[in-house]
């Protein structure tokens, strides 16, 4: 999509779908190095924001279009095409996470700044055979956990950050195995891949955690998530001193 598919003067309103291909052209933007990290971020509030193609188009009229992003007005076959469904996952000074049997779009659009997020596939309910993950992280980092017959695909870049993806066992190769396919950039982050077999269920580490009732008790569930709301407060700390260094050392040179 051309920022100039947008029409300045237009009343019609905005999509979803028209809302995520402007998000895509200034993701873009931020990983060329022709927006900072806080004008994307400001951008992107005023992209989700957005009521009308009128309102989109000062937020992009000064970047330039790729011809392989989505036109404005698709085709009826560029509509059938096109996965009918996106998700957003958006993270900033912040931490979020997916696990458990939980709903996947078959396409992910995903924003880290100074945040983090974990997301496991491994009991997750998939919408198909091909789930996209779009992620850009700036002084972040994505961890993403899948099951062992998943097959990984990495299309992504990383500039001052890593991209660690486990690799493909034999019995991901199949042919009809589901595929994660992961794009988009981190900049002075890292994204995380890794492969681990289901939680079995009714273990004793499950048992012992519920009492052996079985039954919750409030005050230990209560006491758990506030230990865990602590330690991520305090590795979300821990993370931001990392980067900071890494950022003034880097500065430095």
């Amino acid at each position: 999509m051309d920022p100039q598919d947008f029409n300045a003067n237009s009343r019609l309103r905005a999509s979803d779908a028209d809302r995520d291909a402007a998000a895509a052209v200034i993701n873009n933007a931020l990983a060329e190095g022709r927006l900072t990290a806080e004008e994307h971020a400001d951008r992107l509030d005023g992209i989700y924001a957005a009521k009308t193609h009128a309102d989109l188009v000062p937020l992009l009229d000064d970047l330039p279009g790729q011809s392989q992003r989505p036109a404005m007005m698709p085709s009826a076959s560029a509509d059938l095409a096109r996965p009918a469904r996106h998700g957003r996952i958006v993270s900033i000074f912040a931490g979020v996470t997916r696990k458990g049997s939980w709903h996947p779009e078959p396409v992910i659009d995903m924003l880290t700044v100074f945040g983090g997020v974990e997301l496991d596939f491994r009991d997750a309910v998939l919408p198909g055979k091909e789930i996209i993950l779009r992620a850009t992280t700036v002084f972040g980092g994505v961890s993403v956990i899948v099951p062992p017959e998943m097959r990984v695909v990495d299309n992504g870049i990383a500039i001052l950050g890593g991209r660690d993806v486990t690799g493909n066992p034999a019995e991901a190769s199949v042919p009809d195995a589901p595929v994660l396919r992961v794009e988009g950039a981190c900049i002075l982050a890292g994204v995380d891949v890794k492969r681990k077999d289901r939680k079995r269920k009714g273990s004793k580490k499950d048992i012992g955690a519920f009492g052996p009732a079985g039954l919750p008790n409030g005050r230990d569930v209560l006491d758990q998530v506030r230990d865990r709301r602590r330690e991520m407060h305090h590795e979300m700390r821990a993370r931001r001193r990392e980067i900071r260094r890494a950022w003034n050392s880097y500065g430095d040179e």
